[in-house]
């Protein structure tokens, strides 16, 4: 390892005489970098200073930091608040703290793990809010501002840029988490379920994840998502998804099939059970059929499957590419809630 220091550079009284004389050449206009500062100052103070207010701390009922202790942010001026999955870890009763330092009973309305999304109701009226942004409109680059109340320390906040989108991640229950928001806004631990906000204060994600060791890497979930899931949890205290009534796994296609059939799949979901009276078995789906496609979309593994199945654009009924032996078919499945 190198031991050589880092280099400062360093403007001395002298320096600064000479200047003045034509000695040096002239620096950069200080007035217009103070500008700039400026600038960019004010639009992060406008936005800590609009939404501050309404990003919470939430933990157990007794108040301790016994496990699932985050952040969260209020939706609606009767307490209608977002936070992770993760920070609720099952709880049906849980305290929220205000950026003033009150605390507020919380009740759980529904958690979704799939999506790391919990929505809460606090005991309170007349609560500053927030506003859920479009998260489709982010761009590489944007700047954004993290905020949250980790381990009771009210308003941190960071800042960074969107550095990609429609990343993906392994949900608690092990499901697939698409389109994540990654960004280089610092997070602590306890800045999970705090709000993602753009520089007019919108929120365009919900803080999920970091990756300790490495640095500047922080994953959101996009506000579309979470749109979605608030309002699933609204109306039915859980998030519909659809099924097919399988257990499958993903196995490589043999390439006299895929030749044979003119293929592009190089692998396929391949059905190991079938529950009886679901929709694949009402369909004549057998074990050992081989999935290639959904509504002619190529399939390459379960995931492709819950992806499908997933979201506000799931279909209510499909056609399923299948091989069953030599044989390419198709069969219709009409998919039902996973419930």
């Amino acid at each position: 390892m190198s031991n050589s220091n880092p280099r400062f550079w360093f403007v001395s009284d002298r320096e600064g005489a000479d200047s003045q004389h034509g000695d040096t050449p002239a620096g950069p206009s200080l007035p217009a970098e103070a500008d700039l500062l400026d600038a960019y100052s004010r639009a992060v103070i406008s936005v800590v200073q609009q939404i501050g207010p309404a990003v919470i701390s939430v933990m157990s009922p007794k108040g301790d930091r016994e496990g699932g202790m985050g952040s969260g942010f209020v939706l609606t001026p009767d307490g209608y608040a977002l936070t992770n999955s993760h920070v609720v870890g099952g709880r049906q009763k849980l305290r929220a703290v205000t950026a003033d330092g009150d605390s507020l009973d919380a009740q759980l309305i529904g958690d979704d793990p799939a999506t790391d999304l919990a929505l809460l109701r606090l005991v309170a009226s007349d609560l500053p809010v927030t506003e859920l942004g479009d998260s489709d409109g982010l761009q590489v680059g944007q700047l954004v501002i993290a905020m949250g109340n980790p381990f009771g320390f009210q308003s941190t906040v960071s800042t960074g840029v969107v550095s990609a989108l429609g990343r993906a991640m392994r949900g608690q229950a092990g499901r697939l988490m698409e389109n994540i928001v990654q960004h280089t806004a610092p997070l602590n631990p306890g800045n999970s379920g705090g709000p993602l906000l753009d520089s007019r204060g919108r929120v365009v994600g919900i803080n999920t994840a970091i990756i300790p060791m490495a640095q500047g890497l922080g994953f959101a979930i996009p506000s579309k998502t979470a749109q979605w899931v608030m309002m699933e949890l609204l109306a039915r205290g859980r998030v519909r998804r659809l099924a097919l009534g399988i257990a499958a796994t993903v196995t490589p296609l043999p390439r006299r099939i895929a030749r044979a059939h003119d293929l592009l799949n190089d692998q396929a979901v391949e059905v190991l059970a079938v529950t009886a009276g679901g929709p694949a078995d009402r369909a004549g789906v057998q074990v050992g059929d081989l999935l290639v496609a959904i509504n002619g979309r190529i399939l390459t593994g379960v995931d492709d499957l819950h992806r499908f199945l997933s979201g506000p654009a799931a279909p209510t009924s499909l056609v399923a590419s299948i091989v069953r032996g030599e044989r390419l078919q198709e069969i219709a499945i009409e998919p039902r809630d996973s419930d």
